[in-house]
């Protein structure tokens, strides 16, 4: 068992970019006619930070929040306005860093002959449907990306995106998505827990404008302390009433609650291979299994 993958690279912190100046003040949420105005999680044009009344949600509870989320009556309805708007019900995109990069999270999914789900060959299905989300990789997800990245036309694609956009923009242009997971916070660690809560709210604010359900999820370390980035993504899922996929807690049972080093990286054996006995004790194959069980839950919750 190897402890740690990261951009095929073990034991190497990835660089932190705080590129703040270069976030746009508006991230294309002028576009009112992409507004999902139909469902109570919707959200005007400008990030408003004070979604709609909404009990607050204990700062302890999201740690007892489940692993793979239910699927509520707000998030069919972003669906359904997503699909009146052109979305494709068979695309996701992953907002990440280098813990997301297909060396880490579904591999070689959906190429035949080159993955095994062992005893989860009942998500199968899964990928089937998804397929082209598995055969390629989002432009919202790098090595080393955060919250300010994913904001920023500095790290966007020039061979994908247009000019002045950012790889958020970019990546729901290109994908017109259904589905967004959204694992960010392993590299915010250098930022305050307020300016990572703004950007967050960002994120989901213009995912769900975009008709796109959100897949928040929570992380496995613990680098800025308190778990705050953790509390931060519960309360946004629980405000918002949007999945959240509870990866910290899927971990908690396992050596070094499945994180290998001081970086953040997780754990890693082959997330190709999910025959061997030990891959369950480990987070990388942990992480590829409850993402693919999250996705099918979402995806049937929303459908069915």
């Amino acid at each position: 068992m190897a402890v740690t993958a990261c951009g095929g690279t073990a034991g190497i912190s990835t660089p932190i970019m705080d590129e703040t100046s270069g976030i746009p003040a508006d991230p294309g949420m002028g576009d009112a006619t992409r507004i999902v105005s139909a469902t109570a999680a919707a959200v005007s044009a400008t990030p408003t930070h004070t979604p709609s009344l909404t009990p607050t949600l204990a700062p302890d509870a999201w740690q007892t929040m489940p692993v793979i989320p239910m699927v509520s009556e707000t998030a069919r309805a972003i669906h359904a306005e997503g699909l009146k708007l052109g979305n494709n019900p068979r695309a996701f995109s992953i907002l990440g860093d280098c813990l997301s990069l297909p060396i880490n999270l579904f591999g070689n999914y959906g190429r035949p002959g080159k993955y095994n789900l062992g005893d989860y060959a009942y998500l199968q299905p899964v990928i089937d449907y998804f397929l082209e989300s598995f055969l390629r990789q989002s432009i919202t997800l790098g090595d080393g990306f955060n919250t300010a990245a994913v904001l920023s036309p500095l790290r966007a694609d020039p061979k994908q995106c247009q000019k002045g956009e950012n790889p958020l923009e970019c990546e729901y242009r290109v994908n017109i998505p259904s589905f967004a997971i959204i694992s960010l916070g392993t590299d915010d660690w250098t930022i305050k827990p307020d300016v990572y809560e703004e950007r967050m709210r960002r994120i989901v604010e213009y995912t769900i404008s975009h008709g796109i359900v959100p897949i928040l999820a929570t992380k496995a370390d613990n680098r800025e302390g308190n778990n705050a980035f953790n509390k931060i993504v519960a309360r946004l899922a629980y405000e918002y009433d949007v999945p959240l996929w509870n990866f910290w807690l899927a971990v908690q049972a396992l050596p070094r609650k499945g994180v290998a080093n001081a970086q953040g990286h997780l754990t890693w054996a082959d997330p190709n291979h999910l025959e061997y006995t030990f891959s369950m004790q480990v987070a990388v194959p942990v992480r590829n299994v409850t993402a693919l069980q999250t996705l099918e839950a979402v995806w049937k919750g929303v459908t069915g």
